[in-house]
């Protein structure tokens, strides 16, 4: 799978990176409550020992976050940590920017997790637009997506995002999905409620996906054709490459299996930090994003993406909204030239493709941070030019 490499697991965080965390942290009572869970015979996956880290953050990192209680827990052990991170989203995130957490429950009954972001109050400037995150596989809105929502606010704009049932802070099984489709149209009811607020109604709404999120974001525009304004797409996973599709009888019998075990842990796993970010510095500190999903992809998901990618394919020529892809041309974890194939075939009349030579998966976590910045500068100009086209 280019956008996968085929192997599932290999688009696992458009924003994300690594799994457990370091550092100190004030959540002592949260602290408590995992480590009674511990105590209980709670099962502890396999992970590395976290060097320089308390034996208590140790034992909190090796808890089983199957369920979204317990990495909302997790999370609140490490969230003064992740805020003191020497990474450019986090120490040079713009002050004042006005944010909001609360959880929802969707049409199935289901917690789901959800944050926004705004300009400081005191900022003159009215809103231009907003932008809607679909963040990638295994991932959360709640790390280092942080600074980049930060830095879109800061420049006029209301940001929203939410984590997909099964992970982050939403209920359900980690790293689960039964149903790519089911979880579209779960991203789709949320934001559409959103949208009908009268703040920002009658603004221009873009979309923005990472990784799997480009996915989401592009079954968002093939369902809803003309609702949105635009969409911005980072390493989007689109379509699978012929060298590396499994065979039809490989697929036939993943399926099968998939109907009889489909929460197995099934697919090979794969440390892919090597891959996503090209400064090691920045490498590390994806291990702070404790609640991400790192352990071998579940038989339904794998088969879910699969579809998933075959289905964008054969449909890219209906994407039609005004596109901006963004890749890294060193990217092995989802193809740059699957991005050069969306551009090519897009019927948008309004698409622009920019590649960063030698950058890597996460071009807006993992690279030097003069790049970090150029990706969000170009991202925020194009909001400008088509929040300026919406308004007009």
């Amino acid at each position: 799978m280019a956008a996968l490499q085929v192997r599932p697991q290999l688009c696992w965080g458009g924003s994300g990176g690594g799994r457990r965390a370091a550092g100190g942290g004030k959540m002592a009572a949260a602290r408590v409550r995992v480590l009674s869970v511990a105590a209980k015979g709670g099962k502890t996956p396999e992970v590395k020992r976290i060097e320089g880290v308390s034996e208590e953050l140790n034992a909190i990192a090796r808890q089983n976050i199957d369920f979204g209680t317990m990495r909302r827990r997790v999370r609140s052990a490490f969230i003064d940590t992740q805020q003191q991170l020497d990474h450019p989203l986090f120490k040079l995130a713009p002050s004042g920017i006005q944010m909001e957490e609360r959880y929802e429950v969707n049409s199935r009954g289901l917690e789901i997790f959800c944050k926004s972001w705004f300009p400081p109050s005191s900022d003159d400037v009215g809103l231009k637009g907003c932008v809607f995150f679909c963040h990638g596989y295994g991932d959360t809105c709640t790390f280092f997506f942080e600074g980049i929502a930060k830095r879109i606010a800061a420049a006029g704009y209301g940001v929203f995002a939410m984590d997909y049932p099964g992970f982050g802070l939403s209920q359900g099984l980690h790293g689960y999905i039964p149903s790519f489709d089911k979880l579209v149209d779960g991203v789709i009811e949320h934001y559409a409620k959103v949208r009908e607020k009268p703040l920002i109604k009658r603004l221009p709404h873009f979309l923005f996906g990472q990784s799997m999120g480009g996915a989401v974001a592009l079954k968002i525009q093939l369902k809803q054709p003309d609702a949105w304004d635009g969409m911005i797409l980072v390493a989007p996973m689109c379509k699978i490459a012929a060298d590396v599709t499994p065979s039809n009888t490989v697929i036939k019998i993943a399926s099968l299996l998939s109907i009889i075990l489909p929460k197995a842990k099934l697919f090979p796993r794969q440390d892919l930090s090597e891959l996503m970010f090209r400064e090691p510095d920045k490498k590390k500190m994806a291990q702070f994003n404790v609640i991400a999903y790192d352990d071998k992809m579940r038989l339904r998901t794998g088969i879910e993406l699969l579809k998933t990618t075959k289905d964008i394919e054969s449909r890219v020529r209906e994407v039609s909204a005004p596109l901006l892809v963004l890749h890294g041309s060193g990217d092995m974890v989802t193809d740059p030239q699957v991005s050069e194939f969306l551009y090519e075939n897009a019927s948008s009349s309004d698409k622009t493709l920019k590649l960063y030579e030698g950058g890597y998966h996460c071009i807006l976590e993992g690279e030097t941070d003069e790049r970090i910045f150029q990706v969000l500068n170009d991202i925020i100009s194009w909001l400008d030019v088509h929040s300026m086209l919406q308004s007009a």
